[in-house]
């Protein structure tokens, strides 16, 4: 029991110790693991495979010698003493197992094979690893045996010594070269490991750099064309939405501040004129002047509350409902009976479903109506179709108001979807007393934009004077 919870608290804290090490540590720690096995593998193998090949060229110099000696017997021309290569041991048995020829300095007495080992290794044709030092040679020896004619054996045998020096050699290299060999491609793995690593330590510092100042920038792209490049170019353009969103809530800010000024200004002025004059004061055209300013400060606020909310829906989308955009449109027109200018409703009268909720894209109509009749001369024409874009594709509900009043410069139509846009023509809200804070058409855009449409503005008449305006949204059509 002692034994296994000492084993469990081992595990653990190596565990614990590997988590923490770097990124680097870890990879150059299981590369050289890898390599460990790898270079193990391959000096057992190495050394097996050239056993093998001295041992097997050995055992052949014991038969080439035998072969020999059987040639001379066979042609009946053997001499005394056996003539036989460097290092090759003979010996020849007779018929009754007795030693009847050997090579220069061989014992006559002693076989290095019984006859029945002998006559088994020449029908088998196998080769016997022989204690040497034992029959008086000096190394261990690879004993084979042929047969001949006349019932004549012989046993020749090769030392092993060269195969067994070889490998010594071959092994005390592998001893000292492999660990050095280790070491040189361990460095490899740290080296390579750290430069692979060096953009990320580079997208860190420059991380750092934008958590420090505040101020977004761009990190660093490292030439590769890997996983950390992509890293580095999703943070770039995660940065480059962040210094556009962090912008826009200045120009918002600043904006604002702008627009609070004036009725704030406005409603300041006239109550210090009403309380030092007060007998003076005209109390009931005060009241109406400050109720003026005060609706239009609450306008503002229900106006950017408004748009707060879709920029919350934009970046959490929620299922949207089903409304006929014909029907609501046709309700929507049928408000402005009492316009300045007529309001005719021109769609048909087939339903439009479209994905969206009823209040926001009643808002969405009333901003565009309100516009339009603002700068209409004669007449508001809206219109609701439907657009198909292919059999596989969804459809488009199209909603239209077009008007024919001074129009847009061609210059204008985008920045016109700006929050508290000014422009600088006949459409410019400072000439409007009526109108509002500039923040309809950016609440159009982007009550669009919540349910996956689109809004545009373009001149209804191109080349006409007046060229009017036109404001096209597209809402997806409801599915089913």
């Amino acid at each position: 029991m002692p034994g296994w919870w000492a084993s469990r608290w081992a595990g653990r804290w190596v565990v614990r110790w590997w988590r923490r090490r770097g990124l680097r540590a870890r990879v150059t720690i299981t590369a050289a693991l890898g390599l460990v096995v790898a270079f193990v593998a391959a000096d057992l193998l190495l050394l097996s495979a050239l056993r093998v090949s001295l041992t097997r060229s050995v055992d052949d110099a014991a038969r080439q010698g035998a072969a020999g000696v059987v040639a001379l017997i066979d042609a009946d021309r053997l001499p005394y003493p056996v003539p036989v290569a460097p290092d090759v041991t003979i010996q020849v048995l007779g018929a009754a197992g007795q030693i009847t020829d050997v090579s220069p300095d061989t014992d006559r007495l002693v076989p290095l094979l019984s006859p029945a080992q002998a006559a088994a290794s020449a029908r088998t044709g196998g080769v016997v690893l022989l204690n040497g030092p034992a029959y008086g040679l000096p190394s261990l020896m690879r004993v084979t045996a042929m047969r001949a004619s006349g019932g004549y054996l012989v046993i020749s045998a090769v030392p092993y010594s060269s195969v067994t020096g070889s490998l010594s050699v071959v092994a005390k290299a592998l001893v000292f070269g492999t660990p050095l060999l280790f070491a040189a491609f361990t460095g490899a793995i740290w080296l390579a490991v750290g430069s692979t690593l060096r953009p990320i330590a580079l997208l860190r510092r420059g991380a750092a750099r934008v958590a420090g100042t505040g101020v977004p920038s761009d990190l660093p792209v490292p030439e590769a064309r890997d996983e950390v490049r992509s890293l580095a170019l999703t943070l770039n353009d995660m940065l480059s939405r962040l210094d556009a969103a962090q912008q826009r809530q200045r120009a918002l800010v600043s904006d604002t501040a702008h627009e609070l000024r004036s009725p704030i200004a406005s409603i300041r002025a006239q109550l210090e004129v009403a309380l030092d004059h007060p007998s003076g004061q005209d109390w009931a055209s005060t009241a109406r002047d400050v109720h003026a300013d005060v609706l239009r400060l609450a306008r503002l606020a229900e106006d950017l509350l408004l748009l707060a909310r879709l920029d919350e829906r934009a970046e959490t989308p929620r299922r949207a409902a089903t409304v006929d955009l014909a029907g609501l449109s046709a309700s929507v027109t049928a408000r402005y009976a009492g316009a300045r200018v007529p309001v005719v409703f021109a769609g048909h009268a087939a339903p439009s479903p479209v994905a969206g909720d009823e209040d926001s894209l009643d808002r969405l109509l009333v901003n565009l109506i309100d516009n339009a009749v603002r700068y209409a001369k004669s007449q508001v024409t809206v219109t609701v179709t439907v657009e198909r874009e292919g059999a596989s594709a969804g459809a488009w509900g199209v909603l239209t108001v077009a008007d024919d009043g001074p129009g847009i410069p061609a210059g204008g139509l985008e920045r016109a979807f700006d929050r508290f846009a000014r422009l600088d023509d006949a459409r410019s809200r400072e000439d409007d007393e009526g109108g509002g804070a500039g923040l309809g058409l950016a609440i159009v855009r982007a009550t669009a934009q919540a349910y996956g449409g689109t809004a545009r503005l373009e001149q209804a008449a191109p080349g006409a004077d007046p060229p009017g305006l036109r404001a096209v949204v597209r809402v997806p059509a409801a599915s089913g």
